[in-house]
Formats: structure tokens, sequence, C-alpha cells
């Protein structure tokens, strides 16, 4: 079966947002193209990890971010670009750069699709103890202690490479002790229930808005038999959602996180922690300045490169 690929060029800033765009037109997945990813390749010594890699030879943007979503025969292409275009550019009234937005297709067989995967997913070792694998990759821990996260990056945004997920796992790393209920809000690939699942998390609930996004993270889970009763589906945000949850985890939009965050406060126990990440540093500001009043107290801010990830808790009657 032949496939369309839609490709946006944009900025590092708008992956996130023009990958939701993407999906929630039916795409079958996305593949994203950021210099920042192989600023980050190129300091890895691969030959100490047993592999011959040039990231030099990869193919690969020079500045800004491409983002190519995969449509099948059934989904007519022509018809839905200039929505996305539409909605692309519309991302500036969330004042998100998005220049130059420029949208593009292009036919790709089906066997050359799944060898594009392929050259642009390795893996990516994101703390000492933690290390985000491609399901095809045969790779040998390090060390006794570390963690793998197993994932098959043709199936949904949020493979580990992006600094907004980087964020969110060195966060869990930092507050998941064991035992604890969380929820996963936005759950995309499901790479952070499967992170937690690794580090002792007990029982994890997992949502997204898109239900492509839940059929992925369910695959995704599938190759990590530790994440096997982690329970996902479709919902906004954690409207209707009950039921206390120790830790809540949100890797998405600056926008999307302010309403969510009066719904994690009446989720959480005293004492649970709230994680964001997908916070560009020109919307840091806003987002603490929100947390705090809602009740929050600010416990670290995690930073790399221009983007911000919060841990955040909801302090008992002593503070």
């Amino acid at each position: 079966m032949d496939w369309t690929a839609v490709t946006v060029t944009t900025t590092n800033e708008a992956v996130e947002a023009v990958s939701n765009i993407l999906m929630e037109h039916g795409a079958s997945g996305v593949q994203i193209d950021d210099e920042k990813d192989y600023e980050q390749l190129s300091q890895v010594d691969w030959a100490q990890q047993g592999e011959i890699l040039n990231v030099d030879e990869i193919p690969h943007v020079q500045s800004g971010a491409k983002v190519t979503a995969y449509f099948p025969a059934t989904i007519y292409v022509p018809e839905i670009v200039p929505e996305i275009k539409r909605q692309v550019d519309g991302l500036t009234a969330f004042n998100l750069e998005v220049a130059p937005a420029e949208v593009t297709t292009n036919k790709v067989d089906e066997a050359n699709w799944a060898t594009e995967w392929q050259k642009y997913y390795h893996p990516v070792q994101v703390t000492r103890f933690l290390t985000v694998v491609p399901s095809w990759e045969d790779y040998q821990p390090q060390n006794s202690d570390e963690c793998i996260v197993k994932l098959d990056p043709g199936m949904a945004f949020g493979t580990g490479t992006h600094p907004t997920t980087k964020l969110s796992m060195q966060a869990l790393e930092l507050v998941v002790h064991g035992g604890e209920r969380l929820i996963d809000v936005g759950t995309g690939s499901g790479v952070l229930s499967i992170t937690a699942k690794q580090l002792g998390a007990g029982s994890i609930r997992a949502y997204d808005l898109d239900q492509v996004a839940v059929d992925s993270a369910k695959k995704n889970l599938a190759l990590n038999p530790v994440a096997a009763d982690v329970k996902v589906a479709a919902n906004n945000l954690l409207e209707g959602i009950s039921g206390e949850a120790d830790i809540i985890v949100a890797n998405i939009l600056a926008e999307v996180i302010i309403p969510l965050i009066p719904q994690a406060w009446g989720l959480l126990p005293v004492h649970g922690y709230f994680i964001t990440s997908g916070i560009i540093s020109e919307k840091v500001d806003q987002i603490l300045d929100a947390q705090r009043k809602q009740g929050f107290k600010i416990r670290q801010t995690l930073k790399m490169g221009d983007w911000y990830g919060v841990i955040a808790q909801k302090p008992g009657d002593d503070e």
C-alpha cells in the first residue's frame, strides 16, 4: 500500500503542537527531524556503546525542525492539507513561533516508510538508569541498574529524543520511589507510563485526547511486560476522572497545562506531586505563577535547552 508523507517545516518549539495536529487528521505516525536532536546525538560516544554511527552522515535539517506524518491511501490528503496549514498557522495565537510553516506532500511506498523510521532512531540514554531503545534494536544494558524502555517510534510521538520527554523522565526518576499511584496525561507513545513502571510505580492510568495515540500507547506498552497492567483510555485532560493519584505527569503544551492545574490539584492528596513539561522558556513564568496561585509549591525546575520541566507538590497544612 502506498502512503502519503505530509511534511511541515517549522520551529523547535512548535514540534509537539504540529505533531498533534497531524495525528488528529488521521496520520499513522510522525517522524521528527529536529536540529537539536542531532546536536545531542553528536555528543554521544557511540563507539563506547558498541555502535558505529556517524551522525553527520544522517540526513538532517540544519535549523528548526521538520515534522513528517504518514497517511494511508484511505485518506484523501489534498483535502486535508489546507486545513492542516490553517491550523499550523493558527498556533501563533498561542504565542508559538511556527514560521516558515511550509506544508509539502510526497508519495512513499510502504517498504520505504518502514526503512525511514530506522534511520532516525537509536538507543537514547536519558539518565544513568533510563535508556529508550527502538523495538528493532538488540541493545544490552550497560549496567545492572539500567532500565530499558522499549518503543516503536513509528507509532506515535514521544520517543525519548525530545527535551520535553527527557525532562519528564528525569523528573519521574526523582519522585518515583515505589508503589505510587500515577496518572499520565497526554500519554502519546506511552513512554512516561513505561518509564514510571520501570522505576517501580504501582497502578497507572494513562489518558490522551486522540484515540490514535491511545492505540499507539497500548502497542508500546505491550513491548514492555512490566507495563502490562497500565490502563489507557481516551479522555480530555482529567475531565470526569476520579480517584486520587500520588503523581500526575503531563508532557503537553504550556497552554494546555493551564486548565489542567486545577484538575490535578483536585486529584492529588497532600504531598502529591504534579510534574509538567513541554514548557518553552517564554512560558515558564506563566506556568509557575499559575501553579503557585493554585497552591502548589514548586520543588524543582529542570531545564534542557529552551525547554523546562517543573516538579510541583501539593503542600500540607504546615507549609
